[in-house]
């Protein structure tokens, strides 16, 4: 059931935003009165699952959900008609538009992605306002698990002040932080130090099966305790929180690990508090240093326990357009560091580059409209930028072409534009399958573990 709930996620989102996308390029097209002769959502090689003729144009739906395309009369695209491109122009065709009309009609999608995306944020942060975590309410700093970090020069306790000298000022930010990050400013005990990333972080961390990064130190609440659990009748129950161990103070969870790991096999003082009572017991640690109970908590219970706060806002209309405004700018620069990395061979971010699996995954295994407008606002920029990219056959690509005609008065060649088209589309297909291939590759790695 989880999967299908992602699935029709996915397929909602992407068809939405594939769509909204074609109607960016239709709408002008139609406009300037140039012929559209498919509008399809997904691609219908051989073969179609829908279709219907409305006066000059097919509509359809196709079977291979690697996008969606329209057919405009007279232009070199993925379908590579050459046989119209070898008549005479017609004035209903792309080819015989002005450029600055041609460029609006290749444009128009890219611009829908980005309008899509600020609507989404601008809704969202009217009906459901924001919630944030400040980072300076974060008590004792952030927990550090994964190698990779730690090897860069990261310590549980740690409290990040700035990422390349700009203040980090919520824990939302601070978890994305090291997209495209060079230098790091923290607290260390009191001491202010700097912590540069290596060049090729990215890439590790693309490469690690921990997907761990800063995160929340949090008390020791036990939340169940196991059948097999040396202490499975020693009153230990859900909500407890264990305080200290042989007489240390145990504020956080991680500073438990250490000291179960040098009580293996042995029995140890444990206070507990419980509903604001403080409770004394001798429970067991096991030949792997654990006690057999399970650690988890909320958000809520670092709120209520004090280990941090939360920040709620709500928005009226106008004040909404502000933040959506702002939410929408930080998700382009975010996804352009992201895509600036992986053009970087040096950062080895290129091999973290995922395709479906990838995407459909980002989606929770239950629906919530929030999280869905969200991912989709920012799927939505992704297409946005991917598409700008000045790749033959994109969106980008006929646009270069358009502006170097209009800036030098000279039209490329049909010739060269389809050889270009040829290889643009080796590209595309390349990306396609190594993304697709990395996800395949990911997934036959967690079935093996």
């Amino acid at each position: 059931m989880e999967i299908l709930i992602k699935l029709s996620q996915f397929i909602l989102s992407l068809s939405l935003i594939i769509v909204l996308h074609e109607f960016g390029h239709y709408i002008p097209a139609k406009l300037f009165k140039t012929r559209v002769e498919k509008f399809y959502l997904f691609f219908d090689i051989k073969f179609s699952l829908f279709k219907k003729k409305i006066g000059e144009t097919v509509y359809g739906i196709g079977w291979l959900p690697l996008g969606g395309y329209i057919k405009i009369a007279g232009m070199i695209d993925e379908s590579m008609d050459k046989e119209q491109m070898a008549k005479e122009p017609q004035p209903w065709e792309f080819r015989s538009k002005p450029g600055w009309q041609r460029l609006i009609i290749m444009l128009g999608g890219v611009v829908v992605n980005f309008i899509l995306a600020f609507i989404i944020y601008v809704g969202l942060a009217f009906n459901y306002g924001d919630t944030t975590i400040p980072l300076n309410s974060i008590d004792g700093g952030v927990l550090i698990t994964n190698p990779i970090f730690i090897e860069s020069g990261f310590l549980t306790g740690d409290k990040i002040i700035s990422v390349d000298g700009k203040e980090i000022e919520t824990y939302t930010e601070l978890r994305i932080s090291f997209i495209g990050a060079k230098t790091y400013k923290v607290d260390r005990n009191g001491e202010i130090i700097d912590i540069n990333l290596p060049v090729d972080f990215l890439g590790r961390m693309s490469s690690s099966e921990d997907g761990t990064g800063f995160e929340l130190r949090a008390p020791f609440i036990i939340q169940s305790v196991s059948d097999i659990s040396l202490n499975k009748n020693y009153d230990l129950q859900q909500g407890d929180i264990i305080t200290s161990i042989n007489g240390k103070e145990i504020k956080y969870f991680d500073q438990s690990i250490s000291i179960l790991e040098e009580n293996k096999n042995k029995t140890i003082e444990v206070e507990l508090l419980r509903e604001n009572a403080t409770l004394s017991k001798t429970l067991n640690v096991d030949s792997n240093g654990k006690l057999g109970v399970a650690f988890g908590y909320t958000r809520k219970d670092l709120v209520d326990l004090g280990y941090m706060k939360l920040s709620k806002n709500s928005y009226s209309f106008s004040q909404s357009l502000a933040v959506g405004s702002n939410t929408f700018i930080s998700s382009m620069d975010f996804y352009l560091d992201q895509v600036k990395a992986i053009f970087n061979p040096n950062t080895g971010a290129y091999k973290g580059l995922g395709g479906f699996i990838a995407i459909g995954n980002i989606f929770p295994g239950t629906w919530d409209w929030q999280i869905f407008w969200r991912i989709t606002a920012i799927i939505s920029i992704m297409l946005g930028v991917l598409n700008l990219l000045p790749i033959p056959l994109l969106d980008g690509g006929h646009a270069t072409f358009l502006i170097y005609e209009m800036v030098s008065g000279r039209k490329p060649s049909d010739k060269f534009i389809e050889y270009v088209s040829v290889f643009g589309l080796i590209v595309l297909l390349t990306l396609v399958i190594y993304a697709n291939g990395n996800d395949i590759y990911k997934l036959f790695n967690i079935i093996s573990l």
